[in-house]
């Protein structure tokens, strides 16, 4: 049997990474062989980086209720000790909310967590 050169099926699946691959820079928008490989990584890395978000949201958290943190003469990890203690369950993502738009809620939960940390 021979071999589809000019098939549909082939053209429709260049055709679809020519047009995943459009805005790309030189011959990776245009050029088949180089564009395979520019779509695959970039693939590659948007699934590996929707992961990574999440780590870097969270660091970006911890320093945002860090700084606030300090501003009551506490710092990170003797806040987070302090509420553990004290049972209070407030994700960081709220906790950095909180330290942004209420400060005084914020400096509520801080004087909660001193409490904790005395007792």
């Amino acid at each position: 049997m021979s071999r589809a050169i000019d098939g549909t099926k082939r053209k429709d699946h260049r055709k679809k990474i020519l047009k995943i691959a459009k805005g790309y820079w030189g011959r990776r928008h245009s050029n088949y062989k180089v564009a395979k490989d520019a779509v695959a990584k970039a693939l590659y890395d948007a699934y590996k980086d929707r992961r990574d978000k999440k780590g870097v949201f969270r660091t970006l958290w911890i320093a945002r209720i860090n700084a606030a943190c300090r501003a009551q003469d506490l710092n990170y990890s003797r806040f987070i000790e302090g509420l553990d203690k004290a049972g209070v369950a407030i994700d960081r993502k709220l906790l950095s909310d909180l330290a942004v738009r209420d400060p005084a809620a914020f400096s509520a939960v801080v004087e909660t967590a001193k409490a904790a940390l005395k007792a």
